[in-house]
């Protein structure tokens, strides 16, 4: 049975500062490209969370060397060159995009080998034929167990040979960056098809960036178009190799978020306006809406400067955080409306339908479409129903969550009264397992 969490409101305002754990989607692409390098690499800040530990025990189940030093943050990799030791080998992905799709990239080029790949009910509701169909056209025998398409499935890998590779990547960019990362050890000059187009564009240019700073090849060379990718590069680095991941800027959306609607002022360490990641640029959003969010010495500073209003925003290249957002709504002084949205559907969740059905729940009126999302605030229709709490449903969902966990931390009846309760707040381990801890030692720092 799920547990419940009753979020306590903040009476004075936040004060303090927050260090955020490393980037999710940076990590896992990381210990990838580590373990396709041949190099012994050093990766530091690596997000201790359950969708790496996945990535981590898949690739030494797979016969990865890896030394584990969580003290530290650390995680030391020695590279197999990108040829998988271990020939057959059953995998479990859980609810993890990054590993479903990267993994799967990797395992379907290798030759003569087996690998049996599963992972959570959630995961067997989300697609994975779009990355697929391009190996069964190159000669790979993907067996699907049960409905296809999706998860579970067996991989019988021959010599991949398809000189052509074009996909559908209108569902997920992910697909996109896992066949950049393998790419090199097909061909030297590989080009990359998707005639309709893709989302998330910001998360392409992080798997460019990192596949330069990885493969050691002076000659590196990546064009990231509107419908197409071409890739010149080798994986060349052969001598030890230090990297450092970025903290997770999605994280970071919730505590610059913060004290936006409870007041007060938070440090955002290891955050800017320009990182490698494209959820960096939330905070641009935040200051269109009246938010009061500055450059400090260590990140950035986010501080109160009265309620913020509505507006229309395209959340495609950030859409991660579009749930912080749509949150706090009920809070706002005008109606929000967000889009581009759309892909967000085939992710933990529904994403789209879930803040849908949880906004109504607080006597919020929403119009929701296939690609957006427009709330109408009604802050007094919040404090009817909340008289006798709201529950929160989030779907196994860590950023459903997390973004309502942002959203019970305002003090409602200006009495501390908890007014909403978070269903399942263990989700948060996916990426962020201590995320409710750091909002109570925020809130102990209140004067």
């Amino acid at each position: 049975m799920n547990s419940t969490l009753d979020i306590i409101p903040f009476k004075n305002g936040c004060s303090g500062e927050i260090i955020i754990p490393g980037s999710k989607s940076i990590s896992n692409r990381a210990l990838l490209l580590a373990a396709l390098s041949n190099c012994r690499t050093t990766l530091s800040g690596v997000l201790k969370s359950q969708d790496v530990e996945l990535m981590i025990k898949a690739l030494k189940t797979l016969g990865i060397g890896i030394i584990e030093n969580w003290v530290k943050n650390e995680v030391e990799i020695q590279g197999c060159g990108g040829t998988i030791p271990q020939k057959t080998e059953k995998l479990y992905v859980g609810n993890a995009g990054t590993v479903a799709r990267f993994l799967t990239a990797w395992l379907a080029i290798q030759k003569n080998a087996t690998y049996h790949m599963d992972g959570s009910l959630e995961m067997r509701k989300r697609p994975i034929s779009q990355l697929l169909n391009l190996f069964q056209d190159g000669g790979v025998d993907v067996i699907y167990a049960m409905e296809s398409g999706f998860f579970p499935f067996t991989l019988n890998t021959n010599s991949f040979n398809q000189d052509k590779w074009m996909v559908d990547a209108t569902k997920s960019s992910q697909i996109l960056s896992a066949l950049m990362m393998i790419a090199p050890l097909c061909s030297e000059n590989q080009s990359i098809e998707f005639q309709d187009g893709t989302v998330s564009l910001p998360f392409l240019a992080i798997t460019r960036k990192m596949m330069e700073d990885f493969c050691g090849d002076s000659d590196f060379e990546c064009k990231i178009h509107c419908d197409h990718i071409s890739i010149k590069a080798k994986y060349l680095r052969n001598e030890d190799f230090h990297y450092e991941v970025e903290p997770d800027a999605t994280a970071a959306s919730y505590f610059i978020t913060l004290p936006q609607i409870v007041g007060g002022s938070c440090k955002v360490v290891g955050i800017w306006d320009e990182m490698l990641q494209g959820d960096s640029r939330y905070s641009n959003v935040l200051r269109l809406q009246g938010g009061l969010i500055e450059r400090g010495n260590t990140g950035l500073v986010s501080s109160f400067s009265g309620q913020l209003t509505g507006g229309e925003f395209d959340f495609n290249d950030i859409s991660d955080t579009f749930l912080t957002l749509a949150a706090i709504s009920p809070l706002l002084t005008t109606p929000l409306k967000i889009s581009g949205i759309a892909h967000t559907r085939l992710q933990e969740t529904d994403r789209v339908k879930a803040m849908a059905v949880e906004l109504k729940k607080l006597g919020q009126k929403v119009i929701e479409k296939e690609d957006s999302l427009e709330i109408m605030p009604n802050l007094n229709k919040l404090k009817e129903i909340a008289e006798n709490k709201i529950q929160i449903e989030t779907y196994h969902d860590h950023r459903v969550a997390m973004s309502f966990g942002i959203l019970g931390s305002y003090d409602l009846f200006g009495n501390g009264k908890s007014w909403l309760t978070i269903q399942n707040p263990s989700c948060c381990e996916k990426t962020f397992p201590d995320f409710f801890d750091r909002i109570e030692a925020l809130r102990n720092n209140q004067k």
